[in-house]
């Protein structure tokens, strides 16, 4: 009897260890290993050890257990840790930063005030890792007094008084226009176009006004230059020509798009493409309501004002050809699928590491998704890298 005892709580005991040990994960549209892996900052061989039995080609609302690297990490938090906010949590003197989900490198070197480069060289690692949920990376001190500074400042007083020299202005918005020009014209990003204006956040219509808070010299300089504009006493200038925002000027040649501060704007394709996952396979789709897989590359670079051609073979056409192994992020990867002889696959460079390539892509099976060239059937179509912004 006792013997029995001994046997049934052992069993129990490996059961919860086991249990402690592993996160269960629901198979859902657009998942793969890498992309499940990298959600939860584990290595896909992590994943494929703890589940030997797993089908090569994941189904559809299956389960699947994932090592759970963070269990440490969470016993060890105090209940006042739990309690604290998570915007609290993350800005603390110790300079460092602990990185949530969906959160990028652009978003964090904004929240700091700090480029993204500051932050690669404070950080090495993430050259070649890249984020991943729950990692602490270390920003630069003066960066964690500013923001420390500022919530204090907050906190200190309730009322959101608009500085000095800022202004309020109403902005018309004029037909193909962008939020990204828009934003740019007036020296404020994307992000603070759509806090300002929610309504913006799901497209712009042409009529409408926006309300957006800029400094006075820059709202002064805009009314001048429409003044010019409606006068005829001069030729109209080109507002490409006018340095008022953040010098993102984009001009083409033959060949390449030239932009100003290239990696802010690379990490804002990424990001921007990344959004999308999930988001269903449709032939000739260029919506959220589903994309092709040059659809989705047309669409990306089209909100930042950079036209592509339509089809994954015009795309192929333009830039420059590089290496495999110099690939970069915001390249664009080509392919020759299911035995073709000419291109007709285009995807988008993310991560580039140890001889393995990371895009995102619609996919006809999963829509947009980020694959691998290490994936056998990518390496067999594997065509060409274009660079398309210099």
């Amino acid at each position: 009897m006792v013997f029995r005892f001994v046997v049934v709580l052992i069993f129990f005991s490996v059961g919860a260890f086991a249990q402690d040990n592993f996160i269960k994960h629901k198979i859902s549209q657009g998942d793969n290993l890498s992309v499940i892996a990298k959600k939860y900052g584990v290595k896909v061989k992590d994943i494929t050890d703890a589940n030997p039995n797993a089908p090569k080609i994941l189904k559809l609302n299956s389960v699947l257990l994932i090592p759970n690297k963070n269990k440490g990490v969470a016993q060890g938090k105090t209940k006042s840790e739990a309690k604290q906010p998570k915007s609290e949590a993350i800005v603390n003197n110790s300079g460092s930063h602990e990185v949530l989900a969906k959160e990028t490198l652009w978003g964090i070197s904004k929240k700091y005030n700090v480029s993204v480069d500051d932050l690669k060289k404070a950080n090495p690692s993430l050259e070649t890792e890249g984020l991943k949920i729950g990692q602490q990376i270390i920003i630069p001190s003066n960066a964690v007094a500013s923001v420390i500074n500022s919530t204090t400042a907050r906190e200190a007083s309730k009322s959101d008084i608009m500085p000095s020299n800022e202004v309020e202005i109403d902005v018309e918005v004029q037909s193909k226009e962008t939020k990204y020009a828009i934003a740019k014209r007036y020296g404020i990003t994307v992000a603070e176009l759509e806090k300002q204006n929610p309504s913006a956040k799901k497209k712009l219509r042409v009529g409408s006004i926006l309300k957006i808070k800029t400094t006075k010299e820059k709202a002064d300089a805009i009314e001048v230059l429409n003044s010019v504009k409606e006068s005829n006493e001069i030729e109209p200038i080109k507002e490409e020509n006018i340095q008022i925002a953040d010098n993102t000027n984009v001009k083409t040649d033959s060949t390449l798009f030239r932009v100003g501060n290239h990696s802010e704007l690379i990490e804002q394709l990424i990001s921007n493409a990344t959004e999308n996952i999930g988001t269903r396979y449709r032939s000739g789709g260029i919506t959220k309501a589903g994309f092709d897989c040059s659809g989705l590359m047309y669409c990306t670079f089209g909100n930042f004002d950079i036209k592509l051609p339509r089809s994954s073979i015009e795309q192929s056409r333009i830039g420059i050809k590089v290496a495999s192994a110099e690939a970069q992020k915001g390249d664009l990867i080509f392919f020759k699928t299911n035995g073709r002889r000419h291109i007709n696959h285009v995807g988008m460079v993310v991560e580039n590491a140890d001889g393995e390539i990371k895009f995102v892509h619609s996919s006809t099976h999963g829509g947009v998704i980020i694959s691998s060239t290490r994936e056998p059937y990518y390496q067999r179509s594997f065509s060409q890298v274009n660079r398309i912004l210099e």
